[in-house]
């Protein structure tokens, strides 16, 4: 007797439940995400705003930037003692307490137009945005799964840059001169801290993080020390001279806002197929050719700096594309040689020596365009990424990568606080546990994942009887 066999009905697509969660997760974090949108919207115009205005009190390339350092100093110095802070009062203390404090000293640097009180009060305000930063990121570390965790952080890289690019375009809407814009700074500052203040979110509970020295992280990866530490002198010198430099070259205040809103938020656009350009062949290619791209960029706009300065506007995103992606792929390739249980106090240490680089930016960015005009911003643009190239090409020279299917997975990193970082290196530290075990199932032979501790380690030398130095 046949047997008759009925077609089954094709069974409908199952629904994207990881994009839910991602976005069920978002929604019940909304009022972190909408405060830091503001903050963010804040601090991009306050940037801009103060370069543009000492221009116009005539304070000198040298002593802007080193008042635009001071920021960073207190970044520095907030992200070292936010943590332990936060452990003692409370985010919602701590994040209240902060905001008020950066709204306050925005207000003071309208009222008193002088360098000391400009540069002490951003030194105050580097040490609130980095508290303030802290308590989010880590806020929204604890609210997802590991599964989610790297779509929500997704979703606030969007927030983060946007955020950032939109403060700059805000600059349009009042005179540098005139106290508005001060005012409106104080006013955004403020507003973000009050849906964080009435949200019923759980408050996460802050551990100390873990410790990887610089010198010991330097013998693991050299290039991954020396790249983030040139990335902070690139993006200190973007945020703190940019809008100083687009004055000097001779552009409008409406120009510089559009000027500095591609040259932050447009290379978000690249973020995303260049780090997956990095996991398919050896990431450090990538940086050499995104640098050497930079590097290029920022040379011809050299050229048109002083002939149709107009057209800097148009090569924004070109100059924006080293200094703002860069710092993601070195995370990724120092990840590459480290162990699952070491990449989370390995990104505190890398913010640390990127945080040190972004100190040194605005003030080497204001001594090179007071002795060579503004064309001396892009010279040091033009200088930190030619010699991450240099580097880049010697340890590629004097060492092999290692399989690219063993490489860590890239993440989108904006390179600003330790507590996004170690974020982000949790969800690398998963991925990467993820990927060996999967090896290990798939070939029944395979060893054990192996401890690549250094990149001399892991990587043979190319040729016989050599040695990375």
């Amino acid at each position: 007797m046949r047997r008759i066999v009925i077609p089954r009905p094709p069974t409908p697509p199952l629904p994207r439940m990881q994009d839910h969660a991602v976005f069920s997760a978002a929604g019940s974090v909304w009022a972190l995400l909408v405060g830091m949108g503001l903050l963010l919207l804040g601090n991009g115009l306050q940037g801009s705003l103060l370069g543009v205005r000492a221009a116009e009190e005539s304070f000198g390339s040298t002593v802007t930037g080193i008042v635009m350092s001071g920021y960073f100093v207190g970044f520095l110095i907030g992200s070292q003692i936010a943590p332990r802070t936060i452990r003692r009062v409370g985010h919602l203390r701590v994040f209240a307490a902060v905001a008020a404090l950066a709204s306050i000293a925005i207000l003071v640097q309208s009222l008193l137009v002088t360098p000391v009180v400009w540069a002490l009060m951003r030194v105050l305000t580097g040490y609130c945005l980095a508290s303030a930063y802290i308590v989010t990121e880590s806020w929204l570390n604890d609210r997802v799964t590991n599964e989610h965790r790297g779509g929500l952080l997704s979703v606030y890289m969007i927030v983060s840059y946007f955020g950032m690019g939109g403060g700059q375009l805000l600059l349009n809407t009042g005179d540098p001169i005139a106290h508005e814009l001060f005012i409106l700074v104080s006013v955004l500052i403020s507003f973000a801290a009050i849906p964080i203040l009435f949200s019923l979110t759980p408050q996460p509970v802050q551990e100390a993080p873990e410790r990887l020295g610089a010198r010991a992280l330097y013998r693991i990866s050299p290039l991954g020390i020396f790249g983030s530490f040139s990335t902070g002198i690139l993006q200190g010198a973007v945020f703190g001279m940019g809008a100083v430099y687009g004055r000097t070259a001779g552009l409008s205040v409406a120009q510089i806002s559009v000027f500095m809103f591609i040259l932050i938020a447009g290379p978000a656009l690249a973020q995303w197929p260049i780090g997956k350009l990095s996991d398919r062949m050896d990431r450090r290619k990538v940086i050499t050719g995104l640098a050497a791209f930079g590097a290029i960029a920022s040379l011809v706009a050299v050229l048109v700096t002083g002939v149709w300065p107009q057209l800097l506007v148009y090569l924004a995103a070109a100059i924006g594309l080293g200094p703002m992606l860069l710092y993601s792929l070195f995370i990724a390739y120092t990840n590459d040689h480290l162990r699952a249980e070491q990449m989370v106090a390995a990104s505190s240490t890398l913010i640390l020596v990127f945080g040190i680089g972004a100190t040194l930016g605005p003030s080497t960015a204001g001594l090179l365009m007071d002795a060579f005009g503004p064309t001396g911003f892009l010279a040091l643009l033009a200088g930190a990424q030619a010699g991450i190239v240099v580097f880049a090409l010697h340890r590629m020279r004097i060492t092999r990568t290692g399989p690219v299917e063993a490489q860590s997975p890239w993440s989108s990193n904006p390179a600003r606080t330790a507590a996004l970082s170690p974020a982000i290196a949790e969800v690398a530290s998963e991925a990467a546990d993820d990927e060996a075990a999967a090896r290990e199932a798939g070939v029944d032979d395979a060893p054990a994942a192996e401890d690549t501790a250094t990149e001399d380690a892991a990587d043979a030398p190319k040729q016989s009887g050599g040695s990375a130095p």
